[in-house]
């Protein structure tokens, strides 16, 4: 039941991603060819207006068609057609080929209309159709380009907040002063610290439960005495040395924390967009340490996604639906990456585009998503590495 709900989870979120791009696209104009859930060849479909529906075999991902993504070259539909098909339509294809180099795009169109009987069944006749249509994604203004691209991460983002704020108005996970795990050869298992002793002074300040980790730090390796609760008597433990864990010194103990009735709606959205912007920024360093080389042994793939999922399930529905936030905000800024095939390679084409006055053709398309391919590859290789085998495996 945790793998249904897990892979669910994930299907429903690459759907309102995909749903983000459709309907913005259609709000600005641009009328989508398809809207799929999965890739590979269909396992079942329908055609409503102008618009395929279906579902893929290979239950990974989905996508959107919108028409015309590339502004249309010459040579396009000929190079993809047999020898003998091209000799037979020579003329037509000159036509074509010299309509779309003069940018005289409805004599293109008239062209390429008459090679629908011939060519009419092959995958390149139509995606050329699609890009001298006058809603292609090329042809748009750049407001209307960014909107549509935009608008998948941004559901996701949008899911996120509104979701962690659902979860913070139930209820709210909160720190208290009590033990509730003390590791084994640790320093504060060497000065007789015990789970459910609530702590009541480190280093002779009084602290509140969210300080409790400051103060250890503050003490930077210096010995210091901890005063507890414990059966009702206060006791007096140590001296402790804490020790430094990264850039941090700690003793060894998890602070219990409890779940308690939930905030206003106020309240939660602004802790649900706290929320969102330390991940985010997490994130983005986490990026930036995996372009030097380091914690690629924290990179995930779907596999772990789901694994994660899964176990989140088992754990009780509040768990889950908070993963599938936090897993959410991650497609969400994952696509808007500054590179293809990525949402954020798109972005920052129409911008380039913009500046340039003109659009690129399909070639340079190509060559940049070969660098976004490539990231792929390797952020997929450890993924899967972590994933089957443990990181470093």
């Amino acid at each position: 039941m945790g793998l249904l709900a897990a892979i669910l989870g994930l299907a429903v979120l690459v759907m309102i991603h995909e749903a983000g791009h459709f309907f913005a696209a259609r709000w600005v104009g641009m009328t989508p060819r398809k809207f799929y859930l999965g890739f590979g060849p269909p396992i079942a479909k329908t055609t409503r207006g102008e618009v395929e529906y279906g579902i893929g075999s290979i239950p990974l991902g989905g996508y959107v068609k919108i028409p015309g993504m590339n502004r249309p070259s010459p040579g396009d539909l000929a190079a993809t057609l047999r020898p003998d098909d091209r000799e037979e339509h020579r003329a037509e294809l000159a036509r074509l080929d010299d309509a779309i180099e003069r940018e005289d795009y409805p004599a293109a169109r008239a062209e390429l209309a008459s090679l629908k009987p011939a060519l009419g069944g092959t995958r390149m006749w139509q995606e050329l159709d699609w890009s001298l249509a006058p809603d292609a994604y090329w042809r748009q203004a750049t407001w209307r380009r960014l909107t549509a691209i935009f608008a998948g991460p941004a559901v996701n983002l949008l899911f996120a907040i509104v979701l962690f704020t659902c979860l913070f108005v139930i209820a709210v996970e909160r720190a208290t002063s009590v033990v509730g795990r003390v590791v084994d050869d640790s320093p504060a298992a060497s000065a007789h610290v015990q789970p459910c002793d609530r702590i009541l002074l480190v280093a002779g300040q009084p602290v509140k439960p969210d300080d409790i980790p400051k103060h250890i730090r503050a003490t930077e390796g210096r010995p210091f005495r901890i005063v507890v609760l414990r059966d009702g008597r206060r006791v007096t433990l140590g001296p402790v040395r804490a020790k430094k864990d990264g850039d941090a010194y700690r003793i060894g103990i998890a602070i219990e924390a409890r779940t308690g009735e939930g905030e206003s709606v106020p309240a939660a959205a602004v802790d649900a967009l706290q929320l969102t912007w330390g991940i985010t920024s997490e994130t983005v360093r986490g990026i930036g340490r995996l372009s030097t080389g380091r914690d690629t042994d924290q990179v995930s793939s779907s596999v772990g996604i789901v694994r994660v999922s899964a176990q989140a399930w088992r754990q009780g529905l509040r768990d889950f639906l908070f993963v599938l936030g936090l897993i959410s905000l991650a497609l969400g800024l994952l696509n808007l990456l500054p590179v293809l095939p990525l949402d954020g390679g798109h972005i920052v084409m129409a911008l380039v585009e913009k500046l340039r006055g003109r659009t690129f053709r399909q070639a340079v398309y190509v060559r940049y998503s070969v660098v976004g391919l490539t990231i792929f590859a390797i952020l997929m290789y450890f993924g899967l590495r972590n994933d089957l085998f443990g990181g470093g495996g």
